[in-house]
């Protein structure tokens, strides 16, 4: 037990999977007390186990990012017409628009019904967005690229060197902000252009250009000992797996499209694209000095996620009216315990798994 909460960094994928878990769970309400909830679950795990990595201060970005979501899309409910209601609390001038524009309106009547859904929506979507921020904040993209299979190492490095935009623009904004104030610079807030926002994008412009050295250095984008011909087969049938799959997936959820059309493609679609995987997988040769590996905590931390998104699920089908508030009829949205109790399943990788690493870790030891 002394062993299980040694200081280390917990798999990449794990809090992956936990954080999809919560997202997830975030699509089967629109009740604000459990969306908040989720919001402050992650939040607190966030604070208790990220590292002091430079991915680890893109956090309050998102937060950010995520009340923005919620304010355009009030503002957008104010736009575009806000009646859908019978309680008007606003009344703005309605602009007239042509006849082609037929139901399409600008400002008019607002309604509290129509913020109230607009608030929601919004909400939803950004906790969505703050969770996958969260996964973003506790996972090193470095060693999520480790984890990805290798008919997608390609396409999981662009995947990965997106991610770390928002932790890079995170770290270039804590440097510029020290270098300005080690110099004493109190500008005027015209002189921000020039003092903060150049320096910020010329930092980040910088470090792209030495990332995408590196990799070319390392042999990223190589095309292997792979024949052209033997490359276009694996594509043409990765494409052609891909088709079958989606058009598989879609016969099986309607109920009104040709039988032959569901399990049969959907079954040859997927044998084709795993077999075009395979062909792609051969032609990327790598090694692995140190292979991550599954341990108890990540299977905690990835259940937990699981869990929360499992609950929401079963109470959506069972009683789904205090997980979506009616709009009908304004009150106060309803809170039964069986979802708040799910949702507070994601809080257990804040005290079941051990604190991450300290970045200096190593040098100590090796100096001792």
């Amino acid at each position: 037990m002394t062993s299980y909460f040694l200081p280390r960094d917990l798999h990449p994928a794990a809090w992956w999977v936990w954080a999809l878990g919560l997202a997830v769970a975030a699509t089967r309400t629109t009740n604000p007390w459990l969306l908040l909830t989720i919001i402050a679950v992650a939040g607190y795990v966030v604070v208790a186990r990220r590292s002091e990595a430079p991915w680890a201060l893109a956090f309050r970005l998102y937060l950010v990012l995520g009340a923005w979501i919620v304010a355009i899309r009030v503002f957008f409910r104010l736009v575009f017409g806000g009646a859908e209601g019978s309680t008007i609390i606003l009344r703005l001038p309605e602009i007239p628009l042509p006849a082609w524009a037929a139901g399409i309106r600008l400002f008019g009547d607002v309604s509290a019904e129509s913020l109230l859904g607009g608030l929601y929506d919004g909400l939803r979507l950004a906790t969505m967005v703050i969770c996958l921020g969260a996964a973003n904040a506790l996972a090193n993209p470095k060693r999520l690229l480790k984890a990805m299979p290798p008919a997608l190492y390609e396409v999981g490095t662009a995947v990965i060197v997106a991610l770390s935009v928002f932790p890079q623009l995170a770290e270039s904004v804590l440097r510029v902000r020290r270098a300005r104030k080690l110099r004493g610079g109190n500008g005027k807030r015209t002189q921000v252009l020039h003092s903060i926002m150049i320096p910020i994008l010329e930092d980040a412009l910088s470090r792209s250009l030495q990332l995408a050295a590196s990799m070319d250095s390392r042999g990223y984008g190589r095309a292997g000992l792979v024949e052209a011909r033997q490359r276009v087969l694996t594509g043409a049938m990765m494409i052609v797996g891909l088709i079958g799959v989606c058009v598989g997936v879609y016969a099986t959820l309607d109920g009104s499209t040709p039988r032959f059309l569901a399990a049969p493609v959907l079954s040859v679609g997927l044998l084709i694209g795993l077999v075009g995987f395979r062909m792609a997988g051969q032609r990327v040769q790598r090694t692995r000095y140190r292979p991550d590996r599954w341990h108890l905590p990540e299977l905690v931390v990835a259940l937990s996620g699981l869990g929360v998104a499992a609950v929401l699920f079963v109470t959506s089908s069972v009683d789904p009216t205090n997980l979506n508030p009616s709009l009908i009829q304004l009150s106060w949205p309803l809170l039964s315990w069986g979802p708040l109790l799910g949702v507070l399943i994601g809080v257990l990788p804040a005290f079941l798994t051990p604190v991450p690493e300290p970045p200096h870790a190593a040098l100590e030891v090796v100096a001792s």
